[in-house]
């Protein structure tokens, strides 16, 4: 049978882009279509302007904390309209070096809604129909608000990016990193931040030790954390949003930003016209190659709901293309993803946090806790935290923990090391730089009690 393409890719993010050039790199009649704009969510309102937003909140802190090295610093102040121009400027460029990429390597792409009609046909927005030997599905994730009284008037992570003004009192709803993030971000920029979570503790899934770190931390700084608690209502005033919390408590706001959770993004797709099998949650149901239970149909990225994070979805895309297009079979390894949390402090992380670890077997935690040199002659009380979590029958890292400034930084390098197997020897066989916070790494020698 001939198709007008051989592969159809439904979303631009960065999985399905990365799957889109590569297989026209191979010589692959490739389409794409994209209903909003190339980069996804990664690019357009997620972890890039997010980035940019934590790099214009730290600026706070470094003007104070100059003071302490000697410099005179005037008057500061921050301009959000003026910020939100550059970082639209930004994006801007990121959207087009999307799509630039994409056509260079071959590829047809289409601003439009693709749904899927059946196994082999598409059908755009534009009323254009397609047929094409495989599909992928590449349509990341979207936002959940629940249902209550005074929803409407929320925004998600979707909308701040291009908020007019900054909202001078902020209310954060959730206690995932996202949550956090936007929490310290607006605390940074010098709103009044409160943020409510339901759960006993921010940053679920965590090792419980970083949690409470991070958690006193933020309090420290300025956020005005409370766990335990949710919004039971919403009503819009002349003097702004009046929040009523399950406890009975009001504050008044100028913004509400629902950070609860996301969901797969496989409403209105078409995919049960295929007979596309979904899960529990919405997500696309697929085997360790990326295919669904229809043969034709593959999915990668948030869409599938593994691992939900944009270095994921990459190598998720490149592991179909190496499947379908070179006949390599080839299945994305999610063991030992690093991540990073960009907290203020911000937190890195890789491999198992102490409680998933003692539930498995026998651990030794080492684990320092310490102001750093930065922060002395800024006069700062915050500290730094950093654990390695050893297994005591073969002495592998089973985890590395790190709560402070650069902490993303340090994590990347040290997700290698645990990649490679890395026992608490190796570390210690390995000579520290002094002075830096991550000479702690390869000096921990005493493991700590219980």
């Amino acid at each position: 049978m001939s198709f007008d393409y051989d592969l159809f890719v439904i979303g631009g993010g960065s999985g399905g882009v990365r799957a889109g050039r590569l297989a026209a790199g191979t010589g692959a009649k490739v389409g794409l279509a994209e209903e909003y704009r190339m980069g996804g969510t990664c690019v357009i309102r997620g972890c890039v302007p997010k980035k940019l937003m934590v790099y214009a909140s730290s600026y706070a802190e470094a003007f104070e904390d100059a003071k302490g090295y000697g410099w005179s610093v005037g008057e500061v102040s921050f301009d959000w309209g003026k910020f939100i121009a550059a970082k639209d400027i930004e994006i801007d460029r990121l959207e087009q070096i999307y799509g630039k990429n994409l056509m260079a390597a071959g590829a047809d792409m289409f601003l439009a809604r693709a749904e899927v009609v059946d196994a082999h046909t598409v059908k755009l927005s534009t009323g254009e129909v397609f047929t094409t030997k495989h599909i992928l599905v590449a349509t990341g994730g979207t936002p959940f608000v629940p249902k209550f009284e005074g929803h409407e008037y929320v925004i998600t992570s979707n909308e701040v990016f291009h908020l007019e003004q900054q909202p001078k009192r902020f209310l954060v709803v959730g206690g995932g990193y996202i949550a956090c993030e936007f929490a310290c971000i607006m605390n940074g920029l010098e709103s009044k931040v409160t943020q409510y979570y339901r759960g006993e503790q921010v940053l679920r899934g965590f090792d419980h030790e970083v949690q409470g770190f991070v958690a006193e931390e933020m309090r420290v700084k300025g956020v005005d954390l409370h766990v335990g608690t949710d919004v039971q209502s919403i009503v819009k005033t002349d003097e702004g949003l009046v929040v009523t919390n399950t406890h009975g408590v009001q504050i008044v706001v100028d913004q509400v930003m629902y950070a609860t959770g996301r969901v797969p993004n496989t409403q209105g797709l078409g995919l049960e016209n295929a007979n596309v099998a979904l899960g529990g949650k919405g997500q696309i149901i697929v085997d360790g190659y990326s295919q669904t239970n229809v043969p034709s149909i593959y999915a990668v990225g948030d869409v599938t709901d593994r691992v939900n994070l944009t270095p994921v979805a990459i190598v998720e895309g490149g592991a179909f293309v190496d499947t379908v297009f070179h006949g390599i079979p080839t299945q994305p390894d999610h063991e030992l993803i690093a991540t990073a949390v960009f907290t203020q402090p911000e937190i890195g992380t890789v491999g198992m946090g102490e409680e998933e670890a003692r539930g498995r077997e026998e651990i030794e935690v080492y684990r320092a806790a310490f102001r750093p040199m930065a922060h002395i002659l800024a006069g700062k009380p915050e500290r730094m935290l950093m654990k390695l979590i050893v297994s005591c029958a073969t002495r592998k890292v089973l985890g590395c923990h790190i709560v402070g400034h650069a902490a993303a930084e340090m994590i990347q390098l040290a997700a290698v090391a645990l990649k490679m197997g890395a026992t608490k020897e190796d570390f210690d066989r390995t000579m520290a730089i002094h002075p830096t916070a991550a000479e702690e790494l390869v000096t921990m020698n005493t493991p700590v009690g219980g």
